[in-house]
């Protein structure tokens, strides 16, 4: 269940398995980030010959992080290389390769959330949506040994509810064990009144002072909640300084994910961006949005601040 990659001062710890890749018939991925996700390559390099099992819509999204992880990791190894070489050190070895993405990639079998599917004799699965991130799901283990079946459910990330574009988390009704995620386990989560106003407001202070608003934010999952937000503001019309303003994406991984986001969402969707597609609008298309698609792009948007608006 799951194969997450560690960040930080604790990536060391990544190329210790306390099992063998070679071993396992079946990985389950609950979503694509890649805390969740960013090691399976390395299963794959170190002899995972199974099946990579997910929902459709986290397939389509570990087509394009697994890839991009893997870049990192190639290109953090040949910068490693290139400092080590004048200090004498031993050369580096990425975590995993490109070829290594596009191997375990070439492992994945998806399922929509609510199949009932028979992995093999003894082990029945069913996904079912964890509101987290597009594809996000819980999921229900069947498992029967000597006659006696008993149900494991592993939460995977669970989601608040109320988010724009994804369903609220579903409900799992009984178990006999339950592996649950605690990451918000002892807080509670206030609701704003409204995202669409206080962003708008941001926006629009910003502008009357002749500023230009950055938004850090994840490739996926935030990047677009933000786009839909503006486009809710746009729509609306609430910056009155600039109403047309420009938006600039400015990393390829989010474009990529943005156009997955934007396909064949049926059985993904919350009620109000089911209705925004109804109404024939667009839930992340808007004038005045620029995806930068390349360094180059993104360099010269970083001499360019000064037009954007």
């Amino acid at each position: 269940m799951d194969c997450g990659l560690q960040q930080g001062r604790d990536q060391q710890d990544n190329r210790v398995l306390d099992f063998s890749p070679g071993s396992v018939d079946y990985v389950i991925a609950t979503h694509a980030h890649i805390d969740h996700s960013g090691r399976m390559p390395l299963l794959s390099r170190l002899g995972f010959r199974g099946q990579l099992v997910t929902t459709r819509l986290t397939g389509q999204l570990l087509s394009i992080m697994l890839r991009d992880s893997a870049h990192i990791q190639e290109s953090d190894a040949e910068w490693e290389n290139r400092k080590g070489a004048r200090a004498g050190r031993l050369p580096a070895e990425p975590l995993y390769t490109i070829a290594d993405a596009e191997a375990v990639l070439q492992q994945l079998v998806t399922y929509e959330y609510g199949q009932l599917v028979e992995l093999c004799p003894g082990v029945r699965l069913r996904f079912v949506d964890a509101g987290h991130l597009l594809g996000s799901a819980s999921v229900e283990l069947w498992l029967t040994e000597d006659g006696v079946e008993r149900k494991i459910v592993f939460s995977g990330d669970l989601g608040n509810r109320d988010q724009p574009i994804i369903r609220d988390p579903q409900s799992i009704h009984e178990a006999d064990y339950v592996v649950m995620e605690s990451t918000y386990g002892d807080r509670s989560h206030e609701i704003p009144e409204s995202y669409t106003e206080s962003l708008a407001a941001i926006i629009d202070e910003t502008f009357s002072k002749g500023g230009n608003v950055v938004i850090p934010a994840f490739a996926v999952g935030r990047t677009q909640e933000l786009l839909y937000f503006i486009r809710e503001i746009k729509d609306r019309g609430l910056v009155k300084n600039v109403p047309d303003f420009t938006v600039c994406v400015d990393s390829p991984l989010a474009n990529e994910a943005t156009q997955i986001f934007a396909g064949d969402l049926r059985g993904y969707l919350d009620d109000n961006a089911v209705e925004v597609l109804r109404q024939g609008g667009k839930l992340f298309n808007f004038s005045g949005l620029k995806l930068v698609k390349t360094s180059e792009e993104s360099k010269a948007l970083n001499l360019d601040l000064g037009k954007m608006k």
